[in-house]
């Protein structure tokens, strides 16, 4: 279904309301809660905790303390160097603490990172991430009190009795979301996962060619409605008052573009974008160690096509044109490294957006 031209009928169901959180780096503990606390009197309903030099998990559990009533997930934690069973735990104790307002963000990483820096196993990196969705849900079921028996290509979940039990909650089991890119990792976050992360250079077109036909694909294949599965769409922004601003904001912009599109696997999107072989060449670019020269390869047509630009009054509305329809949450990128006074206009856009789109 990817690649075969678009067909409108794929967004019934993607007409909800958007939701709009900050994407944050996890801090030292001390101070997550007020950053927690920060975003949330700010005006965004959630904050989306990227997962590097420091876990996503105690970071959340941080967040849940400084800000009740925030909607926190992962965006995202690695998966394979944890077993189901401890990420299923993590999750279930974080959807305790937040009431009910924690969603688990899965990825893979990659190779290097997996294998050379967590020493764990990363073949079939796929079908292993697929059967540990399954394996965590299984384990969601076991914490309720039914029978834990997973049986999986990769994971085999067989023993839980109620001593070694969390025990129930009283609110939903945690959703289960998905970084996913390529056709075949789209397809199977529709079938298993509650909602999928796109990538921050996943402009509208790759989510209209891609990513909405491959999660209904999947869907199908699970029997239940494309729109059950929540679309997370990180946005870049190039936003402000002035041209001064607005140069520095499309500079970092430039930064962030090259870092992501340098990955050979994700080619592909800006080669269907228009702009074939940008990856090759920010490739000998970052092979040199010239940080400037990677950036000077994403040229302002590449911005048109990747960002949302604006100035601070006309942002919500952008947004809202651009990605109303199909995102469930919109996670604004360029916000999580702002400084505290343009957090609160990132959270004033936020707040408007949920606003207007939940009364629309």
């Amino acid at each position: 279904m990817s690649g075969t031209g678009w067909n409108t009928e794929i967004l019934e169901g993607y007409g909800r309301a958007m939701r709009v959180d900050v994407m944050t780096f996890p801090k030292p503990l001390a101070v997550m809660g007020s950053a927690a606390e920060t975003a949330k009197r700010s005006g965004f309903d959630g904050m989306l905790l990227t997962e590097g030099g420091r876990t996503a998990f105690t970071a959340a559990t941080a967040a849940a303390l400084g800000a009740p009533g925030l909607e926190l997930s992962t965006g995202v934690a690695v998966a394979f160097p944890r077993s189901p069973m401890i990420t299923a735990q993590n999750a279930w104790e974080v959807q305790e603490l937040a009431g009910g307002r924690f969603r688990l963000g899965l990825g893979t990483q990659v190779r290097t990172h997996v294998v050379r820096r967590y020493g764990a196993e990363f073949g079939h990196p796929g079908p292993r991430l697929r059967d540990y969705v399954r394996a965590v849900k299984a384990c969601f079921a076991g914490f309720r009190g039914e029978p834990l028996d997973h049986h999986g290509d990769f994971y085999e979940l067989t023993f839980l009795n109620q001593q070694w039990s969390p025990g129930p909650l009283d609110v939903a089991d945690p959703k289960v979301d998905i970084a996913a890119v390529n056709p075949w990792m789209l397809t199977m976050a529709g079938e298993v996962a509650d909602g999928v992360h796109v990538h921050p250079i996943g402009e509208p077109g790759y989510i209209k060619r891609h990513v909405l036909p491959c999660l209904s694909e999947g869907a199908i294949r699970a029997g239940r409605p494309a729109g059950d599965v929540d679309l997370i769409v990180p946005v870049t922004t190039i936003v402000g008052s002035t041209d001064e601003q607005r140069d520095a904001s499309r500079e970092l912009a430039r930064a962030s573009l090259s870092f992501y599109g340098s990955t050979p696997n994700y080619a592909f999107i800006w080669d269907e974008a228009g702009f074939e072989g940008t990856t090759a060449r920010i490739r000998v670019k970052q092979k040199s160690g010239d940080l400037a020269g990677m950036a000077a390869e994403i040229t302002d047509d590449h911005l048109a096509a990747f960002c949302t630009e604006a100035d601070w009054d006309d942002l919500a509305d952008r947004l809202i044109e651009t990605y109303g329809g199909t995102a469930s949450r919109l996670v604004l990128y360029s916000a999580g490294t702002a400084d505290d006074q343009t957090l609160e206009r990132y959270g004033s856009v936020a707040r408007s957006i949920s606003e207007r789109t939940a009364a629309g």
